[in-house]
């Protein structure tokens, strides 16, 4: 017997979806445009909601590459101090 082995979560399957109804199309492309994301990126995420995977599908890699990268410096120290400063008149 032959065990198909599970392609890695970084892998992805390309799939060309016909017959896609108007109404659909129109609710995705608004989503799209509201979200500021890609048409692809919408539907991916459809996809995942209607299959119930939602939360396994969902991978971010916004900012995780600056974990963990923090590097003290002292003139960044006093901008930060500095833009934490209070005007008190400017919230009478």
């Amino acid at each position: 017997m032959t065990r198909r082995r599970e392609s890695p979560a970084s892998e992805a399957t390309q799939y060309t979806i016909r017959n896609v109804p108007k109404v659909v199309d129109r609710a995705l492309r608004r989503r799209a445009g509201r979200l500021s994301k890609s048409l692809n990126e919408v539907a991916v995420d459809a996809l995942a909601r209607g299959a119930g995977v939602e939360h396994e599908a969902a991978e971010h890699h916004d900012l995780d590459f600056l974990f963990g990268s923090w590097v003290e410096d002292a003139a960044v120290g006093a901008a930060l101090t500095d833009q934490r400063r209070i005007d008190k008149g400017l919230w009478k």
